[in-house]
């Protein structure tokens, strides 16, 4: 054996008495290191999943029938006439004086004219209402309107007469007569109704004969 070889194993006792001792923590803190990796290994944890996206959906717009347009005023608040100051009665005033000629006859005028202006728009109403709809429904409905309309603006026709008769007996000087029994019909009354031709006594009896011949 050679010199060199024998200086060798003489040197590697040497080193191995050399060699520090593991310590025990260090020992126990790499056990516990690959004690963690082996259960991270064996136990496998599933991602959760995404929630759903949510996918926008426009809106479902209803189909809605044109409505129609708002009248001026009710058909029974034209049947009779508001928009009036009463006169202002004085002790010892004679009936059917020219001031109360005067004021009746402001009153059936402004009264004609909102019945006339209420025609015209009905007219003008249906000419821009009237559709031909597929639905026999809407059909059906629109012209259950129009039947409506026509008969209340035949009903204002109607009291259109009347109340150019009471403008002639307003020419006449006859108007606020009675044409029963020939007394005053009254300035409250003839107010309340303009176009009054009977006296309360007279048109009470004249409803309660109209209800017997009814029965």
């Amino acid at each position: 054996m050679s010199a060199v070889k024998k200086l060798k194993a003489k040197s590697a006792p040497l080193k191995a008495a050399k060699k520090p001792a593991p310590k025990a923590g260090a020992k126990s803190a790499s056990a516990a290191k690959t004690a963690k990796k082996t259960v991270a290994k064996k136990v496998k944890v599933k991602p959760k999943a995404a929630a759903p996206k949510a996918v926008a959906t426009a809106p479902k717009v209803a189909a809605t029938k044109p409505k129609p347009k708002p009248k001026a005023k009710a058909n029974g608040d034209l049947m009779s006439f508001k928009n009036y100051e009463p006169y202002p009665l004085r002790k010892g005033e004679e009936y059917m004086n020219d001031a109360q000629e005067g004021h009746f006859r402001n009153i059936l005028n402004l009264w004609k004219k909102e019945l006339m202006e209420e025609v015209d728009r009905t007219m003008h109403y249906m000419q821009d209402e009237a559709a031909n709809f597929p639905d026999p429904n809407d059909r059906a409905s629109q012209e259950s309107d129009f039947t409506l309309e026509l008969r209340a603006r035949d009903r204002e026709r109607k009291l259109i007469k009347k109340i150019d008769e009471a403008l002639q007996r307003l020419d006449n000087h006859e108007y606020g007569e009675c044409e029963s029994c020939g007394v005053e019909i009254g300035i409250r009354r003839l107010e309340a109704r303009p176009t009054a031709t009977l006296c309360i006594d007279c048109k009470t009896l004249d409803e309660i004969r109209e209800k017997q011949m009814g029965d």
